[in-house]
């Protein structure tokens, strides 16, 4: 078997015996030297394959540890909605949307968000009946927690004026009680089941495009957050065949009634993929106003979010996944669903004696003091997504207030409180570009550099903070932390080059920066042109 030695300007291990190198060997999917040029060559032995990646910056391979492969093949394939401005927008792109946006009859978008439009209020189903008054249409907002649909939309799923709101669920209405077309959160499953599913070229072809593009942007592995029976069905004949080029971390979707299904499965291990966690969602988004809070939104009185599920259920379900042993990961926007999430997780793991399953909470956005304290002493998971902060910083202290920001987006304290950060994007509600959270969790701006000094700049990341968070963070929260997240002889060669350091040059280089190569078991599955 061959061997390989790449060559770079720097190599960041993360090996505390050994942080930087100048080169690694590479054979049968293992790193077999780790050192100075002359030392790997020396170890390699003649006739090795020699990759000089020039200036290039390696590092161990970026891992995005809340993500959805699904969701971001869809978003590369329908309507897309990001950036929109405006309603007139919104209806302009549809018109123009590419055949690829149908399913069935239907038409189908993703990643508006009203908090850009003028005004930032909710749309409704006007402009889209006047454009499409036969077609169903079908739009999921940018966190994937509220729909927005046209009439013929809300025939086909039956929804009149006098349908209640289903539990965790909330049917926008007019003054006059009509449906406006806007669903948020357990309503949008009212619709759902009317929408013809992807075909199987459809779903092939867009989990394709989303493995593809996760190579691309120097991913070498990815944490799906709730996948659906289908599509693990499909990734798993992949990696039979060895077609997947970036592993997957599966959590089961434990939402829908599929989630019986995975716990008679059990766990699973294949090579690429894996599925030894399970996924649960308790609340909403801040920006829909569905994140589940103690008290009310500042900028809605009298609103306090929505539980997706009864506190009673949560503790159900925790408890029969955890004795299948698999990790328990919950997704907790707002303080409230925190709380119940901490204590929940906590109070279980104790009674099923799974605390070494290292259960995480996914998001931990905004928490309470107290509760940063509890997660973190419990030894729990903070899988916590930086550029949210810096999309939402915008609006978040209109939604909260200033009292309760303090404990939103607060990664260092998390940290400091003893919880393992592991960061990923929620990608495709943000972009699936690990250089962009690298940059946020170093800086807390945008892209232009807003705001001077970083938003709420006390919960910043250190550039090797910010690293590990995408490395040696997902490596344990994912049970791999003795083959992966590090750069050391034996284990598994997974790594990452770019065209910058990203702990110690300026953060701003990040926003420019570009992957150079993306290897995975040792194979290149990207190489920048």
């Amino acid at each position: 078997m061959e061997t390989t030695v790449y060559v770079a300007r720097r190599i960041r291990t993360l090996d505390a015996e050994r942080p930087e190198a100048e080169a690694l060997a590479v054979r049968r999917g293992q790193l077999v030297a780790v050192g100075s040029r002359r030392e790997v060559l020396e170890a390699a032995g003649e006739g090795a394959r020699v990759v000089d990646l020039g200036g290039a910056v390696v590092v161990p391979g970026l891992v995005d540890a809340h993500a959805h492969l699904a969701g971001l093949g869809l978003s590369l394939t329908v309507a897309r909605l990001e950036g929109a401005r405006s309603v007139d927008e919104v209806v302009r792109r549809l018109a123009n949307a590419p055949a690829t946006s149908f399913q069935g009859d239907w038409l189908i978008g993703k990643g508006w968000d009203q908090n850009g439009w003028p005004g930032g209020g909710f749309p409704g189903r006007s402009e889209l009946d006047a454009r499409f008054p036969t077609t169903p249409v079908y739009l999921t907002r940018v966190d994937h927690h509220a729909a927005w649909v046209n009439g013929e939309a809300l025939r086909r799923a039956g929804i009149t004026r006098d349908t209640p709101d289903p539990a965790g669920g909330r049917i926008l209405r007019d003054e006059r009680g009509e449906p406006t077309g806007v669903l948020v959160d357990n309503a949008m499953e009212l619709v759902v089941p009317r929408v013809p599913p992807p075909t199987d070229e459809q779903l092939e072809a867009r989990l394709s495009a989303a493995l593809e593009r996760c190579a691309q942007v120097g991913l070498t592995g990815v944490h799906d957050a709730g996948m659906d029976l289908r599509t693990f069905r499909l990734l798993q004949r992949w990696d039979m065949a060895g077609r997947l080029p970036v592993r997957v971390y599966a959590m089961a979707d434990g939402q829908g009634e599929s989630r019986r299904t995975y716990l008679e499965l059990g766990t699973y291990g294949g090579r690429m993929l894996e599925m030894k966690s399970v996924k649960f969602l308790l609340d909403g988004a801040l920006g829909s106003r569905g994140a589940a809070l103690h008290t009310a939104y500042s900028d809605a009185p009298g609103e306090t979010g929505l539980l997706l599920m009864e506190p009673e259920e949560l503790a159900a379900r925790t408890e029969a996944f955890m004795e299948r042993g698999f990790q328990v990961c919950v997704h907790a926007i707002g303080d409230r669903a925190n709380t119940l999430v901490v204590d929940t997780l906590i109070r279980e793991a104790a009674e099923t004696k799974t605390q070494g399953l290292r259960h995480r909470v996914e998001h931990a956005q905004i928490l309470r003091p107290e509760d940063i304290q509890k997660l973190g002493a419990a030894g729990l998971v903070a899988s916590v997504q930086p550029t949210h902060a810096t999309s939402d910083m915008g609006w978040a202290e209109a939604r909260l207030g200033a009292e309760r920001l303090k404990g939103a987006y607060a990664w260092k304290s998390l940290k400091e409180a003893g919880a393992v950060l592991a960061l990923g994007s929620d990608f495709p509600i943000e972009s699936p570009d690990v250089l962009a959270g690298l940059y946020a969790a170093r800086t807390r701006q945008d892209a232009a550099g807003r705001p001077e000094g970083g938003w709420r700049p006390e919960e910043r990341l250190t550039g090797e903070e910010a690293l590990e968070g995408f490395t040696v963070g997902p490596a344990w929260a994912s049970f791999a932390e003795a083959r992966r997240g590090r750069l050391k002889v034996g284990m598994e060669a997974d790594f990452t080059a770019l065209s910058v350091d990203p702990v110690e040059d300026a953060p701003r280089a990040l926003v420019d920066a570009r992957v150079v190569a993306t290897v995975v078991d040792g194979r290149e599955v990207f190489r920048a042109p």
